[in-house]
């Protein structure tokens, strides 16, 4: 498994996990919203989402969302991740990590040293994963 940026070519792979994130939220988005996100992430304008995707074997089987923002607390930038998903097949096989190290890594190159974010207080086996690579905070909020 490996993990890159999105590219154009990934659509079909990254709309089936961003799919399977939304139902696993049971949220639901505009048909529309599909197409203006893919081609936000697709652009290098500052402050514009990002997204990676882990590919194993030749297919998409996890995805990460995420912004770099000005902080008032803070006078360096921090990075949100916003979604995070691995597909149901891919679950166990560190999917998870690795997209929240590639994040970790792009952070550190930027200097947006805090990467932070948050999840639904029953998504019991995510938080297990990331009450090993960040801090809870009382706003179940992670920060690193």
């Amino acid at each position: 498994m490996h993990v890159r940026p999105l590219e154009r070519i990934d659509r079909l792979g990254w709309e089936r996990l961003w799919r399977g994130y939304l139902a696993f939220y049971q949220a639901n988005v505009p048909e529309s919203v599909f197409d203006v996100t893919f081609e936000r992430l697709l652009t290098d304008e500052a402050y514009e989402p990002n997204a990676l995707v882990a590919v194993r074997n030749g297919s998409l089987v996890g995805l990460v969302h995420f912004l770099e923002h000005r902080h008032c607390w803070k006078t360096e930038n921090v990075i949100y991740l916003q979604d995070l998903f691995a597909a149901p097949t891919a679950r166990g096989l560190g999917v998870g990590r690795a997209l929240i190290e590639a994040v970790y890594d792009i952070a550190d190159q930027t200097a947006a040293g805090t990467v932070y974010w948050t999840t639904e207080n029953t998504n019991e086996t995510a938080m297990r994963l990331y009450d090993k690579l960040a801090t809870r905070t009382k706003f179940i909020k992670y920060q690193r």
